[in-house]
């Protein structure tokens, strides 16, 4: 059933008197002064969290001319994971499954092949035993592939949220490790370069910072940071490239400043700040980017020179590995990508202005995230039918049905 259009009337209504009491004229201006006077650096209780890699400069770039602009790196290889997402039985387990794969740009039938696929299984019985369990990997699809399941630490409230972080950053962390030797020129991770969420676990609960510094999430964490040494040996510069960025730690510091942040999180400041517009009408002829900045706070702190990494030891200066990034502004659509990576290659100039050239000419000839990155995210997709299909199979197995939510009936239509 539709709204009638007296609803759609009403509502409209109520919207435009809302919209009457919001004055947002001066916010473009708000938005060039946190990032002329607040952003170069940004200080937290005295200590620099955000600050400029080189330049600290809003740039832009007519989309036709960065298309086609030739690129620093000839191939570019991303990677990714899909999920199942968590799933509830009831026989009481909790279960995810993480699927990664890599994709590369040219295509490489048989890279792509490859997969990495994790289950993770919560049991709230701690007499549960898994025999056939043996948390190691092992190969298959003739050992082009490998398998794990891990039974992860228990977690009553946030079993949900331990299966599903751990199967995803366990199975692209290790993906990507074990296939970072055939990566010549550029190395993409789709999403963070960093597993933010396990990062976040040390600052909540009790009883997810037992789990982040357990031995678990150390070994997704470690995964990580051998991949930034790996890629540092190699000479191949890594990125994680953000297709939905979510931090809110900048403007949360400039509220405790005091600084009338309106915006409800990063994204949409960043957004203000880089869009263009021209009578009213958004300008789509460029895309709009900043140049590089440090983070040191929030998620990103564990991994900064004086964070501690979650326990796991840095082979190198520990700067090396602190969390660079850059926002990109693609008008057409009207998104925000953010882009990150190891200060060990932004910190070099060549490398950091490579870097810009590439997923900036890359971001204008796709409309959205580079080739290397959608082929990956193609690759690792779990499709609502393969989901539905695993359900079924992990229910036969365990001769116990998943646990169904009302919204299984009532949107099952729809899928």
């Amino acid at each position: 059933m539709t709204l009638d259009p007296v609803h759609v009337d009403t509502i409209a209504y109520l919207a435009s008197s809302i919209a009457d009491g919001v004055d947002d004229a001066d916010h473009d201006d708000l938005a060039g002064t946190v990032w002329r006077d607040w952003l170069d650096p940004l200080r937290e209780e005295g200590r620099p969290v955000v600050e400029p890699v080189g330049d600290h400069e809003l740039r832009r770039a007519a989309v036709e001319d960065a298309a086609l602009a030739e690129r620093p790196f000839e191939t570019s290889h991303g990677v990714d994971s899909g999920t199942l997402n968590p799933t509830s039985f009831k026989n009481g387990l909790v279960l995810d499954v993480a699927h990664a794969a890599m994709g590369s740009e040219p295509t490489d039938l048989d890279l792509h092949r490859g997969r990495s696929v994790v289950v993770t299984v919560h049991a709230n019985d701690a007499t549960v035993y898994f025999p056939d369990v043996t948390d190691d990997w092992s190969r298959y699809d003739d050992g082009h592939s490998e398998r794990r399941v891990l039974k992860v630490p228990r977690t009553r409230r946030f079993a949900d949220e331990t299966v599903h972080e751990l199967a995803l950053s366990l199975a692209e962390s290790h993906h990507a490790l074990q296939h970072v030797h055939l990566v010549d020129d550029l190395l993409v991770l789709d999403g963070p370069l960093y597993p933010k969420r396990l990062l976040n676990w040390a600052t909540r609960d009790q009883e997810l910072r037992e789990v982040a510094y357990g031995d678990t999430v150390a070994e997704a964490v470690e995964n990580y940071v051998r991949l930034v040494e790996a890629c540092i040996d190699r000479g191949v510069p890594l990125v994680g490239f953000v297709k939905n960025p979510t931090t809110g730690y900048v403007t949360r510091t400039l509220d405790a400043k005091g600084v009338d942040a309106p915006w409800p999180d990063d994204t949409a400041m960043f957004t203000r700040l880089l869009e263009r517009r021209a009578d009213g009408e958004r300008d789509t002829d460029a895309v709009t980017f900043t140049s590089w900045l440090y983070s040191r706070g929030g998620s990103d702190e564990p991994m900064s020179a004086d964070g501690d990494a979650l326990g796991v030891d840095r082979d190198r200066d520990p700067a090396l590995y602190e969390l660079t990034f850059m926002l990109v502004y693609e008008p057409r659509e009207d998104v925000l990508f953010k882009v990150e990576a190891p200060a060990a290659f932004t910190e070099d100039d060549a490398v950091r202005d490579a870097l810009t050239q590439q997923v900036v000419s890359e971001v204008a000839a796709e409309q959205g995230p580079p080739a290397a990155v959608r082929k990956a995210d193609e690759l690792a997709r779990i499709g609502v039918g393969e989901k539905q299909s695993l359900r079924r199979k992990f229910e036969d197995r365990f001769g116990a049905e998943h646990l169904r939510t009302y919204d299984d009936v009532r949107w099952a239509d729809d899928e």
